[in-house]
């Protein structure tokens, strides 16, 4: 954020001069018209220490807490009356986050020059993506701006302890198996060689198991540069296969049929899809143009395909259960229930019933693969770890029998 010093005239011809922080020189000329004022010099203040220090790339992004927390603080203010842009002043001076807080004052300077809230939200698509900005036009249009907001707060707030639970449920594995394949990689590399040595020393044959070791343990010392470049090789080859249209659909399409992972993607895919879709249904926003976004922010090719086809059947003049039951994507249970909700009227309602639905559904199923990973896990490093260990010390096992016989 920038301070610009200014002199300008009133319409009495009265000079007059001041300081104003603005995102940019035309918005503090924009302001100044505003106030009745003509400017005839804007400056830049020169950059103290005090000014913030920006590096392309290390900027702090924007996260869901900063939008959750701005979404409810903005509502509350607009449902106690307060003018639009004095809420996005308020907001953007107790704003912690940096690059949030250069948005929301060049969202407010947008707004004081006439634009729409969700206009100008829809320049910052990193912060405010299509689904907050259709909500927002929605309840400008129909005068409900508050209540839109708190909706998608609440929906925000779903979405975020949705994606936390799916993110715990890989994070562990991954972890755990991440750090016993760098414990192997250091016994196998550092010390399986002064095994070897000292076993070379004594002399005689060696068990199969501390054999079997030990040649692994010299593979990996010769070969140690190209495991590492085959792993680099294959995770670039996958990333350059996964963006290509064909690769992306068939890794989706796998990934929705993947034994123990795929049913809880399957689950997650169906409480966004219903969670987005019935928000936006609530607050207004036609359903085609609802179904677009959705299917933008599907996450997985397959169920955005699907998504899709339910659009077009719906621009065709077909109900939404239809194609939705057709796909194969989403359960019987759920085309169900959207079918009873589109012959009662109530589609909003039924799908935001199946999103807390599956809500708890992906708890339960975060917490049995959880309950299942831990004993598969700890199997894993007994096997491993525990292999290792016992194939270098039987050597030393049959020495000590011998010595002492």
């Amino acid at each position: 954020m920038a301070t610009f010093s200014w002199e300008g005239k009133t319409r009495s011809g009265q000079v007059q001069k001041g300081e104003m922080e603005a995102p940019s020189e035309a918005i503090v000329r924009a302001q100044l018209r505003r106030q009745g004022i003509r400017p005839t010099k804007v400056k830049e203040k020169g950059k103290g220490m005090d000014m913030e220090l920006k590096i392309p790339g290390f900027e702090p992004k924007v996260t869901t807490k900063d939008l959750v927390v701005f979404t409810r603080q903005f509502a509350t203010m607009i449902d106690a009356g307060l003018p639009l842009v004095q809420c996005l002043d308020i907001l953007s001076s107790q704003q912690a986050n940096s690059t949030f807080k250069r948005i929301l004052l060049t969202v407010k300077g947008d707004v004081e020059s006439g634009s729409t809230f969700a206009d100008a939200l829809r320049k910052h698509p990193k912060a405010f993506d299509d689904l907050f900005v259709n909500l927002v036009a929605a309840g400008e249009v129909g005068g409900i701006l508050d209540t839109i907001l708190n909706r998608l707060a609440a929906y925000i707030e779903k979405a975020m302890k949705l994606k936390k639970q799916v993110k715990s449920a890989m994070t562990y594995p991954s972890t755990v198996v991440a750090i016993a394949t760098i414990v192997v990689g250091v016994i196998l590399v550092f010390v399986i060689p002064a095994f070897e040595k000292m076993f070379a020393d004594f002399g005689g044959s060696l068990p199969a198991p501390t054999q079997i070791v030990i040649n692994m343990s010299n593979f990996v010392q010769d070969y140690i540069l190209v495991i590492i470049g085959a792993i680099i090789l294959t995770i670039f080859t996958f990333k350059k296969i996964y963006s290509t249209e064909k690769g992306r659909d068939v890794i989706d399409a796998w990934a929705l049929k993947a034994p123990v992972f795929g049913v809880l993607i399957r689950k997650v895919s169906v409480a966004k899809f219903t969670r987005t879709l019935g928000t936006m249904v609530s607050s207004g926003v036609p359903i085609l143009d609802g179904l677009d976004i959705v299917s933008k922010t599907a996450g997985n090719r397959t169920v955005e395909k699907a998504i899709m086809r339910v659009r077009q059947s719906i621009s065709e003049g077909n109900t939404i259960a239809e194609p939705l039951t057709k796909s194969g994507v989403f359960p019987p249970m759920v085309c169900q229930m959207i079918a009873v909700g589109e012959q009662a009227g109530s589609i909003d309602t039924m799908l935001n019933k199946i999103a807390d639905f599956y809500d708890d559904e992906v708890d339960d199923a975060v917490g049995n693969l959880t309950a299942m990973m831990e004993p598969l896990l700890m199997l894993f490093l007994g096997t491993t770890v525990g292999g290792l260990v016992i194939a270098m010390y039987l050597p030393i096992f049959k020495i000590a029998g011998t010595v002492a016989g």
